[in-house]
């Protein structure tokens, strides 16, 4: 488990295919000290993506995906030097700064537009209609990973589904929002009491 607290940025310095072709190994290179205590078989949250650690070095670790995560999240297009948010996992212990998030994406969103208002800036997101139902005004929500609550949400008559959330300077500088434009995708993760709301309610209709 995570939190959506970003903790570090790291950069991917290797990518190289594997299982024929259809999985990927991936190196990321993070800060010195960043892997401390890290043990061989870490989970590591990478811009929102429960992770493996299956090598690891001082200020290095190696993970693998699979063909179906590359297909359902942005993993798929990362090339080298790729810049990425960094989470290790809740310890008992820990305070809970965000929420609880898992680091299974749900889907991708599709940045629409990044509006300065006051000293933060207001970032629009479209997702799709398997996940908006489970957005909620003032409700929270992990994009690549980082915990945001959700100002508010919008639909239209032709099925877009949006939502906007305020994102304050500190956090443009920790995460990879700097580098985020219209038209990017990025990794959603709903809530989790969202989610199993939901499935309750399928057994109680």
């Amino acid at each position: 488990m995570f939190t959506g607290i970003i903790t570090a940025q790291g950069e991917v310095t290797a990518i190289t295919p594997i299982g024929e072709g259809q999985d990927m190994r991936l190196t990321v290179a993070v800060p010195q000290g960043w892997l401390e205590g890290a043990v061989l078989g870490a989970s590591i949250a990478c811009s929102g993506c429960c992770l493996t650690a299956v090598e690891l070095e001082p200020s290095a670790f190696t993970v693998e995906a699979s063909a179906e995560t590359l297909a359902k999240t942005t993993l798929g297009g990362w090339q080298v030097g790729r810049r990425i948010n960094l989470e290790r996992p809740l310890r008992m212990g820990d305070e809970l700064g965000g929420h609880v998030v898992s680091g299974h994406v749900d889907g991708l969103g599709e940045v629409l537009a990044a509006t300065p208002e006051n000293g933060s800036t207001r970032w629009r997101f479209r997702v799709p209609p398997a996940i908006a139902p489970f957005i909620a005004s003032k409700g929270s929500v992990a994009i690549d990973g980082v915990s945001l609550t959700v100002n508010e949400v919008a639909s239209d008559k032709e099925g877009g589904h949006e939502f906007g959330v305020n994102i304050i300077p500190h956090t443009t500088e920790v995460t990879g929002f700097a580098n985020l434009r219209p038209g990017h995708s990025v990794n959603i993760e709903i809530d989790m009491l969202a989610r199993y709301v939901a499935r309750l309610r399928e057994f109680n209709a």
